[in-house]
């Protein structure tokens, strides 16, 4: 699978972490449902999970994408104006 870089809105996709420094995280799949600079938060079957964007690769459930988590590390404002 091709890893890129994601420039859209991410709140409300779902996701599932595909890489992780930290082995617990590893499989989570979740909505998307808050975006920070540094992290991502998650809905994982009603528990909200905070995740370091620099420590992951994600993967796009509808389209099978991954996007490494360093590439995300920005306010989601700037990367979406590119």
């Amino acid at each position: 699978m091709k890893k890129s870089i994601f420039p859209y809105e991410l709140i409300g996709e779902e996701v599932e972490i595909f890489e992780s420094k930290n082995a617990s995280h590893l499989g989570l799949r979740g909505k998307i449902i808050d975006e920070t600079k540094s992290t991502i938060i998650i809905d994982h079957n009603g528990t909200m999970k905070t995740l370091l964007k620099s420590n992951i690769t994600i993967r796009m459930v509808k389209d099978g994408k991954l996007i490494q988590g360093i590439n995300l590390v920005k306010r989601p404002e700037e990367r979406i104006k590119g």
